[in-house]
């Protein structure tokens, strides 16, 4: 029987499971297919701020599913596989966990509050569970800025003095491991359709993760040239929850002017903010959109303010690539909000030509085969 790969992708909204199984048949640069098993997921909003309760939360929202829904699978698992959002300066590659490499992961929390944290708990609680195994399996982190580790210096430095920029504050990206997934799939689709290797070098692409976080990426050659989210996944486009970017001297007028502190600055700006805070209704674009058609004036502005930024992000990668070829759009609304798809088709027309996509997110399968490869690179 084939070894699996269990995937663990744990998010700010929802945890998502899912096994694979290695087929022995290679997928190109892509390395070796695989067959999905099993996935499912649950929607959380776990508390980070305290251990304890993060604990709980992800015990309670593991316990009662995983350990069954992957019974029939669990001895042929060969590791398990994690997504980790922020990798900072030491972690462009995936990586087996170890203490060492937790202490790293944990010391990035403050940096992707909504996600290092929750991971990390998710980890923890996988150890405990696989140490009833009959043998060990390990576990591989993945990283959503490893695939920003190709941006030049002009694009990931900050206009900082020198003193901070060497405390390592630089522009990482996240959501590599989608924007990965979908440079290759449209790579795929093109090649199928007749694309050589020389013409899929010059596909200008811009990948649209939007969903409760959402970020862009100028993808050139398979490689991230630019990207909206930066030192943190609190930059760039509007989302859910997060304000995206906002102008500096706002918050100092905040913190000077109207005695907010860090943390209240911290809690608006991850929870209170976004899509969320515009519409003072919801973080969810499905319930925006149908209280829009209401006439819901706090709706309509949310989807409007959504809108305008992605507009601007997307000029913005565009100067980057000198045009643009296809436009992926992907994770919950990408995937799914036609109206969404119509707007774009419309308002981005002065680009000329181009193919828009609507393409589901799979960073599953994108960490399943990438620790695979790093396990067996490992084992040379």
């Amino acid at each position: 029987m084939p070894p699996c790969v269990l995937v663990l992708n744990a998010g700010s909204s929802s945890i998502k499971a899912a096994v694979l199984a290695t087929t022995g048949t290679p997928a190109g640069s892509t390395g070796e297919e695989l067959t999905l098993l099993w996935s499912g997921h649950r929607t959380w909003s776990p508390q980070v701020d305290d251990p304890r309760q993060l604990a709980e939360a992800v015990e309670a929202a593991l316990r009662p599913w995983l350990p069954e829904a992957v019974a029939v699978w669990r001895d042929r698992l060969e590791l398990v596989g994690h997504r980790v959002v922020h990798g900072g300066l030491h972690f462009a590659a995936p990586t087996l966990v170890t203490a060492q490499v937790r202490q790293q992961i944990a010391a990035m929390n403050t940096l992707a509050p909504l996600h290092n944290a929750v991971a990390l708990a998710v980890i923890d609680w996988v150890e405990t569970w696989s140490g009833q195994w009959q043998r060990p399996v390990s576990q591989w982190a993945c990283f959503d800025t490893a695939f920003h580790s190709s941006l030049s210096e002009a694009e990931h430095t900050y206009a900082l003095p020198a003193q901070w920029r060497r405390l390592g504050l630089r522009r990482f990206g996240f959501h590599g491991l989608n924007h990965q997934h979908l440079a290759e799939t449209v790579s795929a689709l093109l090649r199928e359709e007749g694309h050589n290797d020389e013409r899929l070098g010059t596909v200008r692409l811009i990948s649209a993760h939007l969903g409760a976080g959402c970020s862009l990426c100028a993808i050139a050659g398979g490689r991230s040239r630019a990207t909206t989210m930066g030192f943190t996944p609190l930059d760039g486009l509007v989302m859910a929850t997060r304000s995206g970017s906002v102008d500096p001297g706002l918050l100092l007028h905040l913190l000077d002017e109207h005695g907010l502190s860090v943390t209240d600055l911290s809690a608006g700006l991850h929870h209170q903010s976004g899509l969320l805070g515009l519409s003072e209704l919801s973080g969810d674009m499905r319930a925006l959109r149908q209280a829009a058609a209401q006439g819901h004036r706090g709706a309509s502005l949310a989807i409007a303010v959504f809108s305008a930024r992605l507009l601007h992000g997307i000029g913005a990668m565009a100067a980057v690539l000198r045009g643009v070829d296809v436009i992926a759009l992907s994770g919950g609304i990408g995937e799914n909000d036609a109206e969404l798809a119509a707007m774009l088709h419309s308002e981005l027309a002065w680009l000329g030509p181009f193919r828009l996509l609507q393409i589901p997110a799979d960073e599953e399968r994108q960490i399943a085969r990438q620790c695979l490869n790093a396990q067996a690179l490992s084992h040379r």
